[in-house]
C-alpha cells in the first residue's frame, strides 16, 4: 500500500521559485571585473536569470546541452546557476586552474555547446583557440563598455547577450533525475572524470547541508562564499542560501587576497565564511601581520583537505570564530560529514573539543559509510580499525560521465572514496590519510595527515606536508616539508621535539625540508603528487649537495634549496647550492652550460588562477640554457 501523499519533483527550480517568493529582498554582493562592489538581490538574480534563459534558448541550448563556464563567484555565475539548470540544459563548472591540456580535454569531453568566461580568465582560454569544436559561442561575463580591448568587437558581452529578452520564462516541469550541473574531479589518476548531478540530488543536498548540526544557515546569517563556484558547486551554497534565505556575499577574482577577504566579512557582516585550508592560512597570517581582527564572523566551514589543528585553535582564540570542519568529494556533492559536536562534547575541557574539531566530525543523514580492508571485510566503528572508507547514499555518484569502467563503484551501492579512515564508536569520522599519501615504512602505516597536523601545531610551521620517500632499508620512511610563519626561523632539532611528544620514535621524518611555499593543486590542496615526484630520491642521496633535501644534506643550502629543481620529465636528479642570500642554482647532471638561477619569494597571498605555475615555469626554464628567472616568476602558494 503506498501513502497518499504529493509526488512533486525535487527541483531546483522550487528552490528558485521559493526563495523569490519569500527572500526576493535579500542582498547578493560581488566583486566583479567590472564593479568593485556590485550589490543587487534574490528577486533580481531570478529576474535576471529567466532573461538568460530566454537568451539561451534563442542561441540553440536545448534540454541536456552543456553550458559551460570558466568564472568566478559572482552574481553573473549565479544567474548561470539557475538558468541553466531550470531550463533543463547542464550547467559545466570548468576549473580555470587547470593546465590547457586538462582544459581541452574536460570541455572537448562535455561537448559543451556555449562557454561563458570571467573577463581576468581569457587568457587561459587562449591556447585552446581552435580546439574546441563543440563550443559556439563565447560569451564574456560583463558588460560592453568594460569589455578587454582585446576581445571587443570579437565576443559578445553577457549584458548584451540577455538585453531586449523578456523576463518571463515558462520553466518546464523536468524529471527530477534530470542532469543539472556536471564538474570534473581532477582528484583521480589519469584525465579528470565528469561527476553529473541531479535536480534530485542537488535539492536533497540541500537539505543535509541546511541542517542545524551541518551548516545550520538560516535567514540571519551572511555567507561569504570564498570556496569556487567551480568546484563542487561551491559546496552546495548557491542552494543552501537561497533555500533558508541568507545573505550572500562573492569575491569574485579577489577569492585569495587577504585584504579584500578581510574588508568583505566586517563590511558586510558576514557570519559563515566557507573556504580550504590554504585560503584560511594566508587569512590569518594577514590578521596577525596587521592586527586586523574578524568583527562578526562566527562559524567557517573548512573542507578539501585536513584543517591543521592550529588553525582551529588560532579562530577561536584570536578571533571568537568556531571552525567547522567538513568532509567531502566531489562525488559526494560533496558534504559527508561535518565536525559539529554534540552537547556531551560540549561539556569538555576547550583542548578535548579542539581535537573532536580536528576530526571529519559526524554523518549527516542521508550518508551511509562504513570502513573496509584490503579484502573487502567491513571493519568495526571501534576508533581503532583503520580501512578504507565507502559511502553511499540519495547526492552520492553511481557512476563517472561517459565513463565505462570506475573501479571506485566496483561494489554495487557504494563507492569507494581512496581515503583511509577510522570510525569511532559515536559514529566520528576520523580520516587518517588518502590512500595514496599513505607512509609505509618496514611493513607498519604512518599517517601523513597526523605528522601534518601536529606540525602545524608548532609556533614557527605556517604550512607543513608530510610524504613517503625511497628508503634503501625500509622501503619508505617520512620526509617533512615546512613552510615557516613569516619572521620565524625554525630548527630542524625544535620541530622534532615538538613531534616527540606525539608520536613514537620510528614514526618520526628522517629529514625536515624547509621551503618558501608548498605546491598547489588546482583545487588548492597540496600538490603531493608533485612533492613526491621531486623529493622522492631525497633520502637515497644523502650525500653532499646532490638533489633537493634537507640543509644538512645540501651544504649552504637553506630552507630547501633546489626544492623545485629535478630535470623535468628525465626525472634526473640536479646538483644544488644555494649561497646565504637566497639564491638557487641548479646544475643539469648532463651539461655544465644548463644552469638555473632562481630566488624564492615569500607571498602573502596565493594566485588563483595558477597556484602551480611556479612548477611550470621551473620545469621549463631547466629545458633552457643559461636563463635567469626573476622573482617576480616564482609566483605560487601561500606566503
Amino acid at each position: 500500500m503506498h501513502g497518499l501523499m504529493m509526488d512533486t519533483p525535487l527541483l531546483i527550480t522550487e528552490i528558485m521559485r521559493f526563495a523569490e517568493r519569500n527572500f526576493a529582498d535579500r542582498e547578493v554582493v560581488s566583486v566583479t571585473f567590472d564593479v568593485p562592489r556590485h550589490r543587487t538581490n534574490l528577486g533580481e538574480v531570478f529576474r535576471r536569470a529567466r532573461k538568460l534563459a530566454n537568451a539561451l534558448q534563442a542561441a540553440g541550448v536545448r534540454q541536456g546541452d552543456r553550458v559551460a563556464t570558466l568564472a568566478w563567484n559572482d552574481y553573473r555565475h549565479l544567474e548561470l546557476y539557475y538558468a541553466v539548470s531550470c531550463m533543463g540544459a547542464v550547467l559545466h563548472t570548468v576549473n580555470p586552474r587547470l593546465f590547457p591540456e586538462q582544459l581541452e580535454f574536460i570541455i572537448n569531453h562535455a561537448e559543451d555547446k556555449l562557454l561563458f568566461i570571467d573577463p581576468t580568465l581569457l587568457p587561459a582560454l587562449a591556447p585552446l583557440a581552435g580546439k574546441l569544436p563543440t563550443v559556439e559561442k563565447t560569451i564574456v561575463m560583463t558588460s560592453a563598455p568594460a569589455m578587454p580591448a582585446t576581445v571587443a568587437g570579437t565576443l559578445p558581452d553577457y549584458e548584451s547577450f540577455i538585453a531586449g529578452q523578456p523576463d518571463t520564462f515558462d520553466w518546464p516541469v523536468l524529471d527530477e533525475r534530470t542532469a543539472s550541473s556536471l564538474c570534473y574531479t581532477s582528484g583521480t589518476t589519469g584525465h579528470p572524470k565528469g561527476v553529473l548531478f541531479s535536480h534530485r540530488s542537488t535539492v536533497l543536498h540541500g537539505y543535509g547541508g541546511t541542517q542545524v548540526d551541518a551548516l545550520g544557515l538560516s535567514c540571519r546569517d551572511t555567507v561569504l562564499a570564498v570556496v569556487p563556484m567551480f568546484h563542487a558547486n561551491a559546496w552546495g551554497l548557491p542552494y543552501n542560501a537561497p533555500m533558508t534565505g541568507a545573505k550572500l556575499v562573492f569575491p569574485g577574482p579577489k577569492m585569495g587576497d587577504a585584504a579584500t577577504l578581510t574588508q568583505l566579512m566586517n563590511e558586510e557582516s558576514v557570519t559563515l565564511a566557507a573556504a580550504v585550508p590554504t585560503v584560511w592560512m594566508m587569512l590569518l597570517a594577514y590578521l596577525d601581520q596587521t592586527g586586523g581582527k574578524l568583527q562578526t564572523l562566527k562559524r567557517t566551514v573548512i573542507g578539501g583537505s585536513a584543517v591543521p589543528i592550529q588553525m582551529i585553535r588560532d579562530f577561536r582564540d584570536k578571533h571568537g570564530v568556531t571552525v567547522i570542519q567538513g568532509w567531502g568529494m566531489t562525488e559526494t556533492s560533496p558534504l559527508g560529514s561535518v565536525s559539529t559536536l554534540r552537547p556531551e562534547q560540549e561539556a569538555l575541557p576547550l583542548e578535548e573539543q579542539t581535537q573532536l574539531r580536528a576530526r571529519a566530525g559526524h554523518g549527516i543523514f542521508g550518508i551511509a559509510m562504513k570502513i573496509v580492508d584490503d579484502e573487502g571485510k567491513e571493519l568495526p566503528w571501534d576508533g581503532v580499525s583503520s580501512g578504507e572508507l565507502k559511502v553511499r547514499g540519495p547526492w552520492v555518484c553511481n557512476g563517472y560521465f561517459r565513463l565505462d569502467d570506475s573501479p571506485a563503484h566496483s561494489e554495487p551501492g557504494w563507492f569507494a572514496t581512496g581515503d583511509v579512515a577510522v570510525i569511532h564508536p559515536n559514529g566520528f569520522l576520523q580520516i587518517t590519510d588518502r590512500a595514496k599519501d599513505v607512509i609505509k615504512s618496514g611493513g607498519e602505516w604512518i599517517s601523513s595527515v597526523d605528522l601534518e597536523n601536529c606540525a602545524c601545531g608548532h609556533a614557527d610551521v605556517l604550512m607543513a606536508a608530510a610524504i613517503g620517500v625511497r628508503h634503501p632499508k625500509w622501503d619508505e620512511r617520512p620526509l617533512l616539508l615546512v613552510v615557516p610563519r613569516p619572521g620565524s626561523q625554525p630548527q630542524t632539532e625544535s620541530i622534532l621535539a615538538h613531534l616527540a611528544l606525539h608520536f613514537a620514535k620510528w614514526q618520526l621524518p628522517d629529514a625536515i625540508v624547509f621551503v618558501e611555499a608548498l605546491p598547489m593543486t588546482a583545487t588548492g590542496k597540496i600538490n603531493k603528487r608533485s612533492l613526491r615526484d621531486t623529493y622522492g630520491q631525497t633520502l637515497m642521496q644523502r650525500c653532499e649537495g646532490v638533489g633537493p633535501g634537507p640543509r644538512s644534506a645540501c651544504g649552504s643550502g637553506r630552507r630547501g634549496a633546489g626544492s623545485w629543481f629535478d630535470s623535468g620529465d628525465r626525472r634526473e636528479p640536479w646538483t644544488a647550492s644555494a649561497s646565504p642570500h637566497g639564491w638557487v642554482h641548479g646544475v643539469s647532471p648532463g651539461s655544465n652550460q644548463d644552469r638555473v638561477t632562481v630566488r624564492l619569494q615569500r607571498l602573502t597571498c596565493f594566485d588563483p588562477i595558477e597556484p602551480d605555475r611556479a612548477a611550470r615555469q621551473a620545469y621549463a626554464c631547466m629545458r633552457c640554457s643559461s636563463v635567469s628567472a626573476s622573482p617576480s616568476d616564482m609566483f605560487f602558494g601561500t606566503g
